[in-house]
Order: structure tokens, then sequence, then C-alpha cells
């Protein structure tokens, strides 16, 4: 019998639904519960695309003697990180202060009143590698519920004064200056892998926003050091196995310095950010493998992605069944010899060996490699090998494909919307940026209240129950200004002002300057998350600083702008010493010191070709964080257009910073030596 997920809409909780624990979705009614038997709650968050939930809900939560010690002593709350990161971000981080390391799945005991005093990840079936089972957890927790009590309160109300008492530093709310950028340069040279491209060690996640941060200083201050950290980089990930190098778009992380085996899951906003970081670098450096890379991945967002509503889902799991029935992690795209021989014959396979590092020892589980583009100087016949590479995506086709979460998130498709508007523009392909505006359209029309209020979540059409947060408002405004600044359409500004002033009014602190994570008006945790550093996305604190910053570039808007520089005074304080983990708050204080530059294009028709060879330039400058506004001399969609006239009656382009502006020009020539182009 369905437990109570069975009526939710995120494909994690209902993939727990017929589980025989009596699963309760994060609700006031599960604590209730609680307290009405007097009995702790059993808090399991993950996420659908995640490996090792997967693991250990097959392994205990479809256990029958696992889920009836667990329904008798227990209220059990299941919960998607990513439609609550809230609910995450909160339980994560007494996890992280317990234990010294977090992840998912995330395992919390808690009082009826939520407050956590015991924490986990995953817990394995039977005890191994020095960690109890997961049954024993569950007798330990309970035997101290019921006979440590007072124990119990004590540990959970010092957890919970500690997390109140874990301020952030704001800084001096100052926007960090070309000291603090150079000093977060110098860091990050430290951490780089010169062989291998990237920071630290193993595990390695591609650094997107870094990688904006260094393409930026190089654009405002020339530094090869940082344009040369960009390019490797970006050379070495497209050339490992975190790429998919027949179906195109990245992989979660790999698992080796190398980036040679992944985790295989693909994740929207991982796509979203490098699709754009490899706009980006084409723009600055011409390079082919990145132009290839950013098309690559764009037409696997569109392809693979892509909702009937116009949408993007969530993700593509590690797992897929390995056609005996059996679903094991990557078994969708990695390949034996014997497998090429299989579809291509021998001589068209030896050579798909070599191309792609394919080896009888193999470089992943079970003698299958991860097809990657190994450094090497053979010479190969292109039109071959892009045959070769036909016929394995249309066998691998057939192959039973990873399950995909459905769940359209609304600050990933606000990163997905700029980066496809983006690429769309800069490689005059229209579709991409068609795909983009729907995505918009979608959420305009299903995640927008009457009050522009955004909702986190919809699924096959329907909007979910919980409130958009910070990340939500920033990036889904993020991506309304690329879509303004692309396809010259006013309204793409006036949302993202809506939902500007929703950060403002709702999740801006009037006294310091910071921002949370949740509304003022938000249900109330046991601590109001705020975390200023980068995750595998930009935090919703500088993500909502660019944004504020670019719609203040647009508009004039003093109050943004304020709003923007005290944003980054987190920045001056801790860009210095940590840059890696706060890489889109340096790039947005890239975009404040040179500016940002003001563009606007005039012309007499949209559609004139003068006109849209000057918007074009425009949108390929490299300037941090320009902003640009197209339309005809009369039109009142941009406040940039007012009282810009033609010039000799031909398209112009009037391009403006800090309160100056250049004279105005018709030679895209002149445009694009003005804005680093």
């Amino acid at each position: 019998m369905p437990n109570r997920l069975a009526h939710e809409t995120s494909p994690y909780l209902l993939q727990h639904a017929d589980n025989p624990v009596d699963w309760w979705p994060w609700s006031a009614g599960a604590f209730e519960e609680a307290r009405e038997r007097n009995v702790p709650v059993l808090l399991s968050v993950g996420y659908s695309s995640c490996h090792w939930c997967h693991v250990m809900a097959h392994e205990s939560f479809e256990d029958e003697a696992t889920a009836d010690y667990l329904n008798a002593h227990f209220v059990s709350v299941k919960v998607d990180r990513e439609e609550r990161p809230d609910v995450d971000a909160v339980y994560m981080e007494a996890v992280q202060a317990a234990t010294g390391h977090g992840g998912w799945p995330m395992t919390v005991f808690l009082t009826p009143d939520a407050e956590p005093f015991y924490f986990g990840t995953y817990f394995p079936p039977e005890p191994r590698h020095g960690m109890p089972s997961f049954l024993q957890v569950l007798q330990g927790v309970h035997q101290a519920w019921e006979e440590r009590r007072d124990e119990v309160a004590d540990v959970a109300g010092k957890i919970v004064r500690d997390l109140a008492g874990r301020e952030i530093s704001y800084g001096d709310a100052k926007v960090p200056g070309e000291q603090e950028l150079a000093q977060a340069l110098l860091g990050l040279t430290r951490e780089y892998d010169p062989q291998r491209g990237g920071f630290g060690g193993a595990p390695k996640f591609p650094p997107s926003m870094v990688i904006e941060f260094l393409l930026r200083h190089h654009a405002r201050t020339g530094a090869e050091g940082a344009l040369q950290m960009a390019q490797d980089t970006c050379e070495r990930m497209a050339r490992g196995g975190i790429y998919d190098q027949l179906g195109g778009g990245f992989a979660r992380y790999s698992v080796d310095r190398d980036w040679v085996v992944p985790h295989f899951e693909k994740m929207l906003y991982d796509n979203a950010l490098l699709c754009r970081v490899y706009t980006h670098l084409w723009r600055t450096t011409g390079s082919g493998l990145a132009r290839r890379v950013a098309l690559e991945t764009a037409d696997f967002m569109v392809r693979e992605l892509r909702t009937n509503e116009g949408g993007f889902a969530s993700a593509l799991d590690a797992d897929s069944d390995d056609g005996t029935g059996k679903h094991v992690e990557g078994a969708y795209y990695v390949w034996t010899p014997a497998q090429l021989r299989e579809v291509l014959g021998e001589a068209d396979a030896d050579l798909a060996a070599r191309y792609f590092g394919v080896t009888e020892e193999g470089t992943f589980e079970e003698g299958a490699s991860v097809l990657q583009l190994p450094q090497r100087d053979e010479v190969f016949d292109a039109a071959r090998i892009d045959g070769i590479r036909e016929r394995l995506l249309a066998a691998r086709a057939a192959r039973p494909a990873p399950g995909r979460d459905d769940k359209v998130v609304a600050a990933w498709n606000g990163l997905a919307i700029a980066a496809l508007a983006e690429t769309g523009a800069c490689f005059d392909r229209p579709d991409l940026t068609e795909a983009a505006v729907a995505a918009g359209d979608l959420l305009v029309r299903l995640h927008l209240d009457d009050h522009a209020r955004i909702a986190r979540t919809s699924k096959d059409g329907h909007v979910g129950a919980n409130a958009g947060v910070l990340e939500d408002y920033a990036d889904v405004a993020e991506g309304f200004l690329a879509l303004a600044s692309v396809t010259g359409e006013g309204v793409w500004l006036e949302f993202a002002g809506l939902l500007l002033d929703h950060v403002l009014a709702r999740f801006a602190d009037p006294g310091s300057g910071a921002l949370y994570d949740t509304a003022a008006d938000a249900e109330r945790l046991i601590r109001r998350p705020q975390d200023p550093t980068d995750n595998a996305a930009p935090s919703g604190w500088t993500a909502a600083a660019g944004a504020l910053l670019s719609y203040a570039a647009h508009t004039g808007s003093e109050p943004h702008r304020t709003a923007a520089e005290r944003a980054l005074g987190v920045v001056k304080a801790i860009g210095p010493r940590v840059p890696r983990f706060i890489g889109w708050g340096l790039a947005v204080a890239e975009a404040v010191l040179d500016g940002p530059r003001e563009i606007a294009v005039v012309g007499p028709a949209p559609d004139d070709p003068a006109t849209r060879t000057l918007h074009r330039t425009a949108l390929l400058g490299t300037a941090p964080g320009a902003v640009v506004a197209v339309g005809t001399p009369d039109s009142d969609e941009f406040p940039l257009l007012a009282g810009r006239p033609l010039v000799r009656d031909e398209p112009a382009a009037y391009v403006c910073r800090n309160f100056t502006c250049d004279a105005p020009t018709t030679d895209p020539d002149r445009l694009r030596a003005a804005l680093g182009g």
C-alpha cells in the first residue's frame, strides 16, 4: 500500500511512495504526529539522481524488517533537497559541524521540535568499514530517546544554539577592489593543478564560476595567467571522460584528478553553467574546441532535458540497466573493445579505440572504458571519426536509458535560459534562443503568481507547493536579463525587476546588506539559512548581487546598485581567502570594477542588417557584466534607449560606464574595440 508520498510531485519522493516505510513529506503534520506519539523524527534527505540514495533505499527502506522498526519507533520524513534547499541547507550545516563532512543521502534524527541530535549520511545494512548498520543506528537512537531523554534534549539545544551563533562576517559592505581580486587570483594560482587543469585533488568538480571570474579578470586586466588557467581547465575537461564524447554534456564530477572517470549523473545546472563558460571562452579566444563543446552541450540540454512544457528537467541518473536487468552506474556510457567491434567492425573499432582511449584493461570497471580524447599528436580523418561517432551514438541509443528527473527547478532553468540565449546569439543559432524564450515563458506562465512570487518547482505542467528561495529569484532574473539583451524585448527586463523587488523587500537584511536564502515570510526553520559561497551553482547571495547590478546598469536604479555593492561586502571579506568557493561573487566584483558597461544599439528596425551587426558585436564583447539594449530611437522598451538618436540616419551604438559615455559609433570595428571584443 503506498505511503503518504504517493501524492507528491517530486520524482525523488515518488520513488519512495511504495516503500514499506510509512514516509511523510516535510510538513507540520509529521512533527505533530511525533509529538503525539512521543517519538523522534528520522529525516532522510536526498535527490533522484543520487547513486547512494538509491543504494540505501534498496538496502534499508525497501526492507520489511527495517521498515517495521522505523514505523514502530519513529516518524519518518523524506525530503527532496532539490525541492527544499532550505531544509537541506539548515540540517547539512548541522551535519558538517558535528561530523566534519556531509553528503547525500543525509540522515538526521530530530526531536518533535525539529531540533537535530544525531547525524549521518549513508548507513549500510550490515556493519562494515567501521560503520554501524542502519538498524543498529535506529536501535541506538531509540534507546537514547527512551532512556537518556535529558541528554538528547541537551545535545539538541546545544546544536541549535551553536548554529544560531555561526554568523557570517560581512566585511565592511564595500565592493572588493583591485587588491582583493589580485589576491583571489594568487590564491587560485596556488591551488591550480598545472598538469591536469582544475583546482585541488580528487574528486574534481567543474569550476564553472571560478572560470567566469578568470575570463572576466583577463578581459579587464589582460592577465594572461588567468586566461591560461581557464583555457587549460576547459580543454582538459572537454577531452576527459567527464564530458560525453558522443552525446555532448557534462557529468557531475570526476572521481579522479585527471577527469577520466565521472560520477555519471548529468545535472541541468552543471550543463547550463558550462555551456555559458565555453561560449564565453570562445568569445575571448575563438577556440574551435570551445565552440564545439558549447554547442554540443546546448544541443544536449535541448535534446535530452527539455520537457513537453518547454522547461528543462533537473537531471539524468548515473545508473541504468546494463542489459541484464541490473542497474549499474555508467552502464549507458562505457564501452569495451568487443562492443566497439560489434558496432563498427575491426578496422573502425581499432581506430575508435585509439581515438577515444578504449583499452583492453579499461579505465572504468570490468574492463570497460569511459570515452575520452587522450592528448596525442596523431592526426585523424575527421569525416571518418564523425561517422564512427554517429554509429556509436545510434548503438548507444538502443541501450536502456538512464532515468530522468522531470522536475523543473526555477533557478536551474534560469541558468539554462541565460546560457541558451547567449549561446544562440553568439553562434547565430536562433533555435537555441527560441528554446530559452520558451523556458522563460513557462516560468512566467506557471511559476510566477500575480504578485511575481516564484514557485520553486513544477512537473508535467503542475506547479509545486514549495516557495522559491533566493537562488530562484536571482537565477531567473539573470536568465530574464540575458533574454532582454539578446531578444531586444523589454518585457524580460520588467519581469527581472519584479523578481528583484522581492529580493530587496523579502531577502535582504536592511541593516547589513546581507542576503538570506529564504524570505522573511517563509516557513521558520531552526535557523534562517544564509550562505554566500558557491556550491554546484552560484550562491543565491552572489547571483542576486549580479542580477541587481545588471538591472541597475539597465535602468539606472540606485537602490539596486547599492544593494548589489553592499551584498559584495562578503566577497571582499572571504574572496581573497577562499576564492575557489566564491567564484561568482568575484566575477560580479569584476563587473563592478569595469562599470559595468551599458550599450544601447539603435536602428530603424529590429531586422535591419546594420542594426543586427552592431547588436551582435555588442553581445560578443568581453567587457565584464556588460548589458545590451537594442531597439528603435522612439522605443520605450529599455531605459538605455531614451534620447539615443540615429547618427546621420544610420544605426548607432552608444557605450557608457560610470556616468560617462563615449561618442556614438556606427562602425562595428570601433564598437568591438570599445568592448574588448
